[in-house]
């Protein structure tokens, strides 16, 4: 069974095709390879980034303390519930 794939395809100076076909060839790869790792690693740093939450001390110390000691739900929150499970 054979993976399906895609193409993409980039339009590029002579001068970016020649620095990324120096660094493609210093590696070992195609160009081509060299593009398409690179960008995958990249995009796994973006979504990577995207998921992680940055707290200073201050802010980590009271996240912590929330969830430990929650505050008691107020009106709100109950009614919140409520229609919450209405919906459902």
């Amino acid at each position: 069974m054979t993976a399906k794939t895609e193409r993409i395809s980039a339009r590029v100076s002579d001068e970016v095709y020649q620095t990324l076909h120096r660094a493609a060839g210093l590696v070992g790869s195609t160009v081509n390879q060299f593009l398409v790792q690179s960008a995958l690693e990249r995009a796994q740093a973006v979504i990577k980034e995207e998921n992680i939450i940055y707290l200073t001390g201050e802010s980590a110390k009271r996240f912590f303390n929330a969830i430990e000691n929650p505050p008691v739900p107020n009106q709100q929150l109950k009614t919140a519930f409520r229609t919450h499970r209405e919906r459902l």
